[in-house]
């Protein structure tokens, strides 16, 4: 007599990860160095970062993408996939099946300034703060930011003195404080900082997530929308608390 097993059952758990498009034109060589030199400028910008590799303005006929792609890899940018690869093209399969097309298309980031050299200026009034500027670890951003505005701070808090518009996107290592409404996206701890925060005026956010860890307006309880609150992990469980 033989008894039968059920199979064990696999868990699987989803989770969101931002990702940069890097979207090379032809000719190659100078495209890399144009990049070679915006890398110069802004040296930790790829860091930790995974990047999606647009393929599809390179012509058929273009030889060497497979030894292009790894000299990108070389420069520590870490490619975890590509879009519009054909598969003629030589070694291109040793980086996997092309990934889909996306359903929506990415907001433009820009690549942070490197600071400039400190001058003597005037002592700033009590309460502004130069929104191009970041004091260590801190970006202050004494205005709103507007629908289709991107604001990438990867070394610590971002901190608005206004609100966020539908549309607008705020992402940084630290945590996030925006002192008004809260309605575009919200991205905290990025890089892994589980501790990271986010706190506003009155939710009513498109996005807030921290860690890879999100809730979109659909998923947020009712009773914390419109109110002043707090959003935090607790494990992998993310939380969102009204502040009285």
């Amino acid at each position: 007599m033989t008894t039968a097993e059920s199979a064990p059952l696999i868990r699987l758990r989803g989770r969101s990860i931002m990702a940069l498009v890097l979207a090379p034109e032809p000719p190659l060589q100078g495209w890399l160095n144009a990049l070679d030199t915006q890398m110069q400028r802004s040296p930790n910008f790829f860091d930790a970062r995974p990047v999606v590799l647009d393929l599809t303005g390179i012509p058929r006929e273009q030889q060497g993408v497979a030894e292009f792609i790894q000299l990108l890899e070389q420069r520590g940018i870490r490619i975890i996939g590509t879009e519009g690869a054909h598969p003629s093209w030589a070694g291109i399969e040793a980086w996997g099946r092309s990934m889909p097309p996306p359903s929506k298309p990415g907001r433009a980031v820009e690549i942070p300034e490197p600071a400039p050299a400190p001058a003597a200026a005037p002592e700033p009034e009590p309460g502004h703060a130069d929104p191009s500027q970041a004091a260590g670890n801190a970006l202050v951003i004494d205005q709103p930011v507007r629908s289709g505005q991107t604001v990438v701070f990867e070394r610590g808090d971002v901190t608005v003195l206004g609100s966020v518009a539908s549309g607008a996107e705020i992402m940084a290592g630290g945590s996030i404080h925006v002192y008004g409404t809260l309605r575009g996206r919200a991205i905290a701890g990025m890089g892994g900082n589980a501790a990271a925060r986010i706190f506003c005026n009155r939710l009513q956010a498109e996005l807030v997530a921290i860690d890879g860890v999100y809730q979109t307006a659909d998923d947020m309880p009712a009773q914390v929308v419109g109110r002043s609150v707090q959003v935090w992990l607790d494990g992998e469980q993310m939380k969102i608390s009204v502040l009285e």
